[in-house]
């Protein structure tokens, strides 16, 4: 059975995990390929302009299959084994999703739990239920996040407020999130798809190549200097100047209609 289930409406794509009987768990599974998978079809699929993640049953991700980790205590399976297994396994994900051009936006119907919540954070918008809750438990099972969620959620949350969910490993509540900047949206549970579904929308109302040099730059922006930012803008609006899309963007708006993008 598959983890993800696509459906795709126009240039929106909906990615749902959808495997409630084990809590939407990310590892022991074929998740992480899936959504590898995912990532570099989308990359290569130019009419695509907005990726919705999301899941089904009552848990968005309860992350690692805690069930699963027994199998390290094998003395077999030496620290060396298990590091490479981290990095050709759920690693992986974090490296296609967070550098994927397409804008994400992530409907989070439940608790995400560890490498959950963490996945919350590789997306670009983030929409809860009011049903939601997020826990960077990993320390909870004496454990690390191993997923990149050291340098996820400082940059969703701040630094104080990521501390202190990793030390303390507990959940806070999806009004709690809004508060830290965790989500932009808490809404009712049947109004979350609906939300998204329109956020997606006005989203994709916009010139699909611009948006993907546009979350190019922000990505970029967390991690280099002003200087270098600007020169890349420099050159990406050189290109932009140059689309198809621009110009009618420019007729459309000198003409008093809407624009219609390719």
């Amino acid at each position: 059975m598959s983890f993800l289930t696509i459906e795709r409406s126009g240039s929106i794509v909906t990615a749902t995990m959808n495997q409630p009987e084990t809590r939407n768990a990310l590892t022991g599974n074929s998740a992480v390929r899936e959504f590898v998978e995912l990532c570099d079809s989308l990359r290569k699929d130019a009419s695509v302009k907005v990726l919705i993640i999301t899941a089904e049953g009552p848990i968005f991700s309860s992350g690692g299959n805690v069930k699963d980790m027994k199998r390290f205590f094998d003395e077999n399976l030496t620290p060396d084994l298990i590091r490479e297994e981290y990095r050709q396994g759920i690693q992986q994900l974090p490296l296609a999703l967070y550098e994927l051009d397409v804008p994400i936006i992530c409907a989070v119907n439940g608790p995400a739990i560890g490498a959950g919540l963490d996945l919350t954070c590789m997306c670009d918008i983030r929409i809860a239920s009011e049903a939601a809750t997020f826990a960077e438990s990993f320390v909870r099972v004496g454990i690390v996040p191993g997923d990149g969620g050291a340098w996820l959620l400082p940059r969703a949350v701040g630094m104080a407020k990521a501390s202190e969910m990793a030390f303390t490993g507990e959940a806070i509540s999806a009004q709690d999130a809004l508060a830290c900047g965790l989500v932009s949206r808490v809404v009712p549970a049947d109004q979350l798809l609906p939300t998204a579904r329109t956020l997606a929308q006005k989203i994709a109302a916009n010139p699909g190549a611009v948006m993907r040099m546009t979350k190019r730059l922000l990505r970029e922006g967390e991690r280099s200097t002003l200087s270098s930012l600007l020169e890349l803008s420099a050159g990406y609006q050189a290109i932009a100047h140059k689309t198809a899309d621009h110009r009618e963007a420019v007729s459309a708006f000198a003409e008093k209609r809407t624009p219609q993008f390719q």
